[in-house]
């Protein structure tokens, strides 16, 4: 192991001594350094002497009322500098990562939120450009498989899972509403029966999906089953699926974002509609949250309320 050779120095709290000492030597007394470092001259003596015992070898001589360093002493002075200056360039790299000038940021987040959280990492990123970010989307079963394993920072879930010691923080509304293309027979209608909407050819996410799970719930909480016309493996797909008259499915209503939908499709007015949730930031108890996601998650909270409120104020 790369510390072996140094092993008796790890035994002894050898930081303590070396503190002493190099104030010892740059003072040339040891009185001297114990009234810098606020100590009792016995204790810097014993410290000193604990230090000489672990190095096998005197480090200093006196010569009248002055202490001197040894060839010995000198080394370890040298040596000692290249400690205290590779801690000190060690806490200022903590520093610049504390004030966000550096960093990784590793963000894996549902499908329900493809087209929402690259924005708020691309705003994000141009407050802090030192950051360096990826960004991972997956369906919720793969999601859940990538925090088992603790593979990024952070993960935005659409309704985080319940079964799991997570923390976990509220971010948006992400309320769940049928769509249709614009000029489909329901579009414009009011308080359409859900059994109504369950005759229509229904398109439906792969198995493992969040929306699929939420979308099967509601059937069976009316007794239905859906008409699934087609299977597909992601949201786009399906308003691909949607447009081409295919049939009609369950999204999310911020699926694009917190704009008002495209002017092809059309939210339906369906009875229990629209289905509570929320995209919530998750991650594992006791998991170390680093400064960069720890500030992400502040300011995806501040812009989220700033979208939405700027949306409230144009309806």
């Amino acid at each position: 192991m790369p510390q072996a050779n140094i092993g008796r120095y790890l035994k002894h709290g050898t930081l303590p001594q070396l503190r002493v000492f190099d104030a010892s030597a740059r003072l040339g007394s040891l009185a001297r350094a114990a009234e810098e470092l606020h100590i009792a001259p016995p204790t810097a003596s014993v410290q000193i002497k604990k230090l000489t015992e672990t190095v096998g070898a005197p480090l200093f001589e006196q010569v009248g009322r002055h202490i001197y360093l040894t060839e010995t002493g000198r080394r370890l002075h040298a040596s000692c500098q290249d400690v205290f200056r590779a801690l000190s360039d060690f806490e200022e790299t903590l520093g610049h990562m504390r004030g966000l000038h550096s960093g990784q940021l590793h963000i894996a987040v549902s499908s329900t939120a493809r087209h929402f959280a690259p924005r708020l990492l691309g705003a994000f990123v141009q407050r802090h450009p030192e950051i360096a970010t990826a960004l991972q989307v997956h369906n919720r079963s793969a999601l859940i498989e990538r925090m088992a394993g603790n593979e990024d920072d952070l993960y935005l879930f659409a309704d985080a899972p319940k079964d799991r010691e997570l923390v976990v923080q509220t971010v948006l509304p992400n309320p769940l509403v049928v769509f249709a293309r614009a000029d489909h027979p329901l579009a414009g209608q009011s308080h359409i029966p859900f059994a109504r909407f369950a005759a229509e050819p229904f398109l439906i996410r792969e198995h493992g999906s969040g929306t699929r799970l939420v979308a099967l719930t509601a059937f069976a909480k009316h007794g239905l089953t859906p008409r699934v016309r087609m299977e597909l493996d992601s949201n786009d797909a399906i308003r691909e699926a949607i447009l081409a008259g295919a049939g009609v499915s369950i999204l999310s209503r911020h699926l694009w974002g917190v704009e008002p939908e495209p002017p092809d499709l059309a939210c339906l007015d369906v009875e229990d509609f629209p289905l509570p949730s929320v995209w919530q930031f998750a991650y594992p108890l006791g998991k170390h949250i680093c400064p960069a996601a720890r500030a992400f998650m502040d300011f995806t909270r501040a812009e989220a309320r700033r979208l939405v409120g700027a949306r409230a104020s144009q309806a």
